[in-house]
């Protein structure tokens, strides 16, 4: 696959396109999901651009988009998922309050945080704040039926080789976005509380035929419609340019998926 590079965003979702944004890319749910037996794609997804191997450019900074429980205010709320009691685990699939549990197919997410401006040496002791919508593109504390539920939203901190690691799901499409996980980074664990305290928010680009496996399952009705209505070249965040936020996928829907990626940061 031949990516474009990034060009410098120079803050153009800041305040127009990003008000079209969050009507538009953010705030529609998919279809309710549905019961029955899902069908599984025997055939694998390969592996998409180098995520954990080169040296990368620095990620561009995006949207939190309205669903950010983050301490800032967002969709007329002030929503903190970062002061509970758990946040910071690896497992993001279980809600802390209710016990209950996102349904969706099995992706463990790898992020590893370097310093472009150290020839990529590795951010140890940095942190991650990682969220995404559910398989029927909600998002917990704001959306429909997930507003009681906190799933699908955890802190990592970063080790030695400047990795974290999320136990999460694929998430779904929902109308007007691409797929997509958002995340901001913070300089360490104690200040990963409040949004005012982060270095860097940005989000991940899902791979085409990942997606278009795992919305084959009945949790994610909705999906394959939405995928088919917009295109990476489309969306209003990946629009102008993607390369430093493909993660490296491998996996199937029977065993689930892998995503790697190397996150590129200017310290």
């Amino acid at each position: 696959m031949i990516l474009r590079p990034v060009v410098d965003r120079r803050k153009v979702i800041g305040l127009g396109l990003l008000g079209i944004g969050l009507l538009v890319g953010c705030g529609v749910a998919a279809t309710a999901p549905t019961t029955g037996t899902p069908t599984t794609p025997t055939t694998p997804t390969t592996p998409t651009t180098p995520g954990t191997d080169a040296c990368p450019s620095a990620i561009p900074s995006e949207t939190a988009g309205p669903y950010p429980a983050d301490g800032s205010v967002a969709s007329g709320q002030s929503l903190n998922v970062l002061t509970r009691s758990g946040i910071v685990r690896r497992d993001l699939r279980t809600s802390l309050g209710t016990g209950n549990t996102a349904a969706g197919v099995p992706l463990t997410l790898t992020l590893k945080l370097v310093n472009v401006n150290a020839s990529c040496a590795p951010l140890a002791g940095y942190a991650v704040y990682a969220w995404h919508c559910t398989a029927d593109g909600q998002y917990s504390m704001y959306s429909g039926s997930a507003v009681g539920e906190d799933f699908l939203r955890g802190v990592q901190v970063a080790d030695a080789d400047g990795t974290v690691t999320f136990q999460t799901i694929v998430p779904g499409c929902y109308a007007g976005r691409w797929p997509h996980i958002h995340f901001e980074v913070y300089p360490t664990l104690t200040s990963a509380t409040n949004a005012s305290n982060k270095i860097q928010t940005s989000q991940l680009a899902l791979p085409q035929d990942m997606c278009a496996q795992v919305y084959t399952q009945a949790a994610y009705a909705g999906s394959t419609r939405n995928l088919a209505q917009t295109s990476l070249g489309r969306d209003n965040v990946f629009s102008d340019g993607y390369a430093t936020q493909l993660p490296t996928v491998t996996g199937s829907v029977a065993a689930g998926y892998t995503a790697n990626l190397t996150v590129g940061l200017a310290r």
